[in-house]
């Protein structure tokens, strides 16, 4: 994805929409660290997301069956 940065007084602002603010768990005013990592800008809330237990056991359930031969070969 591609943004463009807006002008506001001085500085420059990145507009993150409402679907970005909601995959990182974030809402309007909510805080987030910034790391610059080999040129690269990283934006990380600073509080967790809450873990959706549902969603979760069931990633994981799919995963272990779609690998599951090689889960076993290297728990031997």
């Amino acid at each position: 994805m591609i943004k463009k940065l807006c002008n506001v007084g001085n500085s420059n602002a990145l507009i993150l929409d409402k679907p970005i603010l909601e995959l990182l768990g974030l809402e309007e005013e909510g805080q987030v660290k910034l790391t610059i990592s080999d040129g690269s800008l990283i934006i990380t809330p600073t509080e967790p997301r809450p873990v959706d237990q549902d969603r979760f056991e069931s990633s994981l359930e799919r995963v272990i069956e779609e690998r599951r031969r090689v889960l076993r070969r290297l728990a031997e």
